[in-house]
């Protein structure tokens, strides 16, 4: 069974209970399948009311951050779109019992993945994007409320930082033209350089037995998704708005960056001290 566990809690206590109906659903399905000789009846029972309550909760969701001024919504709408789209369009194999159990089946997979996905690479991020750093602080810089105590962690944040500045003060570059290879350039290192860290990082958690390993695992899996997703060959379309999208694009990395440093990793260094590892530990 899958979990709604606490790395998916947003805090906003209408969207946790939706998400969290929507992983009792599944799992309801699931058990129902692996109790039932002929899965038909419950694709035909399950498939109407998942996308009922799926419809009710993003238009929740979507009010929610419109009544915000989120700057994620257009592409909260365009994730939910996508989703809408595969439920409807989603036809149960039922050429044999076998065939109609590995369609749902198929189907269940992609539903909770995708949840994963949405939950932890956009929606944890609804609300955060709103806040606006204090006039004094760089936003860029990697200072000691992001320090976890891991040396090694530590350097691979700093150089995510700073790598995020990088791409930024070229979107700022003015006087630029055609930078938008470079861009991309950066952006793929952006994310070359994440999932070298990630595997760092997750060594280091499996090799002292964290017991939040799973959970970080599944938010670094979407955040990379995320990256894999950005696609700007969309710019030659909108022309007047590249820059608008570029710079959203680096509020975003930074805020989930930022966020996911002070609400997960630093549980780390955390566990580390009250579990009195040494340095030959890690």
């Amino acid at each position: 069974m899958y979990e709604f566990t606490e790395d998916c809690m947003i805090h906003i206590e209408e969207i946790d209970n939706e998400h969290r109906r929507l992983f009792q659903m599944i799992n309801e399905a699931i058990d129902l399948a692996a109790h039932t000789e002929d899965v038909t009846t419950i694709a035909d029972s399950l498939l109407p009311r998942l996308k009922e309550y799926a419809a009710t909760h993003f238009a929740h969701e979507e009010a929610y951050m419109e009544s915000i001024n989120d700057p994620e919504l257009p592409l909260q709408r365009k994730e939910h779109t996508a989703f809408t789209e595969k439920m409807n369009t989603f036809v149960l194999d039922t050429s044999s019992p076998e065939a109609a159990r590995t369609s749902l089946n198929d189907l269940l997979t992609y539903l909770v993945r995708w949840l994963y996905h949405h939950i932890l690479s956009s929606d944890i991020m609804i609300g955060k994007m709103c806040q606006k750093p204090e006039p004094t602080e760089d936003p860029f810089a990697f200072t000691d409320k992001y320090k976890t105590g891991i040396e090694l962690v530590d350097n691979e944040h700093k150089q995510l930082f700073a790598i995020i500045r990088e791409v930024n003060d070229l979107i700022h570059e003015e006087l630029l033209h055609d930078k938008y290879d470079e861009i991309m350039r950066l952006l793929a290192e952006l994310r070359q350089y994440t999932e070298f860290h990630f595997s760092d990082e997750e060594a280091l958690m499996e090799q002292i037995s964290y017991p939040g390993f799973e959970a970080q695992k599944r938010a670094h899996s979407a955040f990379v998704e995320r990256l894999v997703e950005i696609d700007l060959s969309e710019l030659d379309a909108m022309d007047d708005n590249q820059q608008e999208y570029l710079i959203n694009l680096i509020d975003f990395l930074l805020a989930w960056l930022s966020n996911h440093i002070l609400g997960s990793d630093k549980k780390i260094g955390d566990y580390i001290r009250t579990q009195h590892l040494s340095a030959t530990d890690i």
